[in-house]
């Protein structure tokens, strides 16, 4: 007996990022061992991204900074990058201020406009 191939793309593993939730205060000592993770979860699932969700870190300050520049540096060491979900709008502006860019999870890019808007034509505007 043989059954029909299911429709739509596959279920791929390799290809749905890792998730490593971060609770906070995050110790020093603690950095080494999240540093390994973030290493042996993209080796792995095979995938180049382990999203981060920031959102149990606490209040940002520059441990935090520290925490994530070390992770973002395993990650890339190990051929990969990791990516933020739910941070602190103080963390995010405390990591422009020290100069660090991170992929954020679901933030739209500088501009292009974001799926499902469409840009209104008003009658009398000029023609571009």
């Amino acid at each position: 007996m043989s059954y029909a191939r299911p429709s739509g793309l596959p279920i791929v593993d390799a290809m749905t990022p890792a998730v490593l939730v971060l609770v906070g205060p995050v110790t020093r000592d603690e950095v080494t061992g999240l540093c390994d993770d973030v290493r042996a979860r993209l080796e792995a699932t095979g995938a180049s991204v382990v999203v981060c969700d920031v959102g149990g870190l606490g209040p940002p300050g520059l441990s935090v900074v520290d925490l994530l520049a070390r992770l973002q540096l395993a990650a890339r060491r190990a051929g990969g990058r990791i990516r933020l979900r739910d941070p602190d709008p103080a963390l995010h502006a405390l990591l422009d201020l020290v100069g660090l860019r991170f992929e954020v999870e679901g933030k739209v890019e500088e501009r292009e406009p974001a799926l499902g808007v469409q840009e209104a034509v008003e009658p009398g505007d000029a023609a571009l």
